[in-house]
């Protein structure tokens, strides 16, 4: 048995976990910054501004707070990134670096896990964005009741038609996200404005957003950033 079929008949590797051949290697520059774009300019990040102002902060201290905590993860998420964009390689092959061949298992377990909590919640805004585009066109339908223990029928419904939606691009592999981010890195900034303009014309203004004095001072703005 050669070298080649001793590595492809190990049980450390699989098609997965194998780097990705350098012909297959698609994603520039341009690519990832499309990544971040999407990952910004998006409906959990206004829902997040929203929450802290609502919290007590004032429009300046929401900014920065989020600012603040984007700008913190960068940097571990560029450096658990590096390897893969130079390599080809996943992240539960880089962690062997650190934790070996079989603790490896354990960051990847992890990071499976906040993935699954991540997507729910990315899945359920979709959902209710889904609901509530069906609600203005229907407006006897209720709102959907957050307080319930049992999902409503039909914000379910679109819950899961929108959880159809993602599974069809997972489907389409890696390539269609590509190109579904060069499109979203366009379309995003224009719709962000465009909802901006849309909303201070609904409001008739900005109203006193800007002059809102922060609720939140000294130790207790701190606190509220835990």
């Amino acid at each position: 048995m050669n070298e080649n079929q001793t590595i492809q008949s190990s049980s450390l590797i699989n098609e997965d976990l194998a780097p990705i051949p350098q012909e297959k290697r698609k994603w520039g520059t341009w690519n990832y910054a499309a990544l971040w774009i999407s990952m910004s300019l998006c409906i959990p990040t206004y829902m997040l501004a929203s929450s802290l102002i609502g919290g007590g902060m004032n429009w300046w201290q929401a900014i920065l707070t989020i600012f603040l905590g984007n700008t913190i993860v960068l940097i571990p998420m560029i450096l658990n990134g590096h390897a893969g964009a130079k390599y080809g390689i996943p992240f539960p092959v880089f962690a062997r670096a650190s934790f070996g061949t079989k603790g490896a298992n354990i960051p990847a377990m992890l990071r499976a896990i906040v993935a699954c909590g991540w997507f729910g919640i990315q899945t359920w805004i979709g959902g209710a964005a889904i609901y509530n585009i069906v609600r203005a066109w229907n407006p006897g339908m209720p709102e959907i009741d957050s307080h319930s223990l049992f999902p409503q029928a039909i914000p379910m419904v679109c819950f899961l038609a929108f959880w159809l939606l993602n599974m069809f691009i997972v489907y389409l592999g890696v390539e269609s996200i590509r190109k579904l981010l060069v499109f979203k890195a366009i379309f995003l900034p224009v719709a962000a404005l465009a909802l901006l303009f849309w909303a201070i014309s609904a409001a008739n203004g900005l109203g006193p957003i800007l002059e809102q004095p922060s609720k939140l001072q000294g130790s207790s703005f701190w606190r509220s950033e835990e």
